[in-house]
This record gives structure tokens, sequence and C-alpha cells, in this order.
């Protein structure tokens, strides 16, 4: 079904969390938008940029929240149909585990403009800020990012990542730490693997803590978190 409309959405990745490291592109447009659907991790210092009249809904997507990805996709095509600038306002980058190619989806079966504004994604950002370099000569010469949600999880392919011998980073991984880890070590990674957890990256209250493979699924990490597996995460490159 085509909806009747001139509205363009904007799928707009808001970055890691320090509301500075959003795009000049993206703060334009939270100024300009008529509504705003905004994420859980989304700074809400972000929304002070927006016009007194613009709609605000909060779909907060926390773990086993009441909003599911498919009301999310009804909200922005009734949003659209009654607005002509719709931000989709997201933690990171719209399309890494962001769900975002899936709200694209849903606007083309409607037949509804969009456009895709990049953020800076926590995945390689969050290292980053703990001093940790993805990839280093002579350490790691690739990187794979991967998701530690359930179900994506019961598909990867453990083997290629423990051969690999570079640097994994997992995102959303917190609930399946320890399955992520034994299923690793299964499969020929060491357990003396250095790891970093990193969390709430970007921010004054960031923490990282450094262990080995073996005590992943044992050390107590509360999400946001990003984990970080690799020889690089020993480095901490901060002056």
């Amino acid at each position: 079904m085509t909806v009747s409309t001139d509205a363009t959405v904007y799928l707009v990745g808001a970055g890691p969390g320090d509301p500075e490291l959003i795009s000049v592109k993206g703060q334009k447009l939270i100024s300009l938008a008529d509504a705003i659907v905004y994420d859980r991790l989304v700074d809400k210092t972000l929304l002070d940029l927006s016009k007194k009249d613009c709609e605000l809904i909060d779909v907060g997507k926390s773990p086993g929240g009441d909003i599911d990805q498919e009301q999310i996709n009804s909200i922005l095509v009734d949003l659209a149909a009654r607005h002509k600038k719709v931000v989709r306002l997201k933690g990171g980058d719209p399309f890494i585990f962001g769900r975002g190619g899936e709200e694209a989806l849903e606007l083309i079966k409607h037949g509804i403009r969009f456009e895709v504004v990049p953020g800076i994604t926590s995945a390689t950002s969050g290292p980053l800020l703990a001093g940790i370099p993805l990839t280093h000569r002579g350490t790691s010469a690739a990187f794979v990012v991967v998701t530690g949600f359930t179900a994506e999880t019961e598909v990867l392919n453990y083997k290629a990542l423990a051969e690999l011998k570079s640097t994994i980073v997992v995102l959303m991984g917190v609930m399946n730490k320890s399955d992520i880890a034994e299923k690793l070590m299964q499969n020929g990674l060491s357990e003396d693997t250095p790891v970093a957890l990193i969390r709430w990256a970007s921010y004054d209250k960031q923490e990282v803590n450094r262990i080995k493979l073996s005590q992943l699924g044992t050390v107590e990490l509360k999400p946001p978190a990003i984990i970080v597996i690799g020889q690089v995460a020993d480095f901490e490159l901060l002056f």
C-alpha cells in the first residue's frame, strides 16, 4: 500500500552516545524535524535542538520492552502521513545492527521517501576511545563486528571467527557472553586471548575492564557494553 505523502523520513545515526559525536547534518535535521522518533540510548540533550512544536516519540527499545520493531515501522508510516520531515534518531549507525534496513524496507513498501544519515558506530568508536586500535601492524590485520543477540548468535560461524586470528568486536553480547566465549574456545581460540569490556563508550562514565577469554563467561557485566576479543584488547593507547 502506498501512502499519499510528500514527506521524507530521515534515518539518522546519533553516534555512540556523546552528543558531540553526531554529524553536522544530523544536528541540522533534528532542528528542522516536525517529528522525531528516538531510541533508548540516544542522548536526550540532542532533543533540545528540536523545534518547540516538534512531536517527540520515545520508542525505547530496551531489552524486553513493550515496543517491537513492527510497531516502530507503523509509527514511521503514520508520521509520514502527517508531517513533512520525520527524523528516526538511532544510536550508533542506522545500518550496523540498528535495524535501519528493516525500516527502510517498510518505507519503500509504502512509497515513502527516505534518506539515511550515517552515524559513528560504537563498534569502532568504543574501542578507539578506550585506546584500543582494532587493527595494528603485526598484531591484527583485520576486524569483524558480530552481534551477540540470541537469534543471530546461533548462526555465527565460530570456527571461522576463531581461525581469523584478528579482532572480534561483539555488540549486544552481555546476555550471551558465556556462550560466545565457550564456543570460541571450543573452536580453537586460546583461553588466554585478551578481552576488553567497554561500558558506556564515549561518555564521561565510560568503564574499561581487561580480562582473558576464559573469564568472559563469569565476569559481571551490564549493558550497554562492547566486547573486544583479540590481542589488541591489551593495548591502552591513551595519553
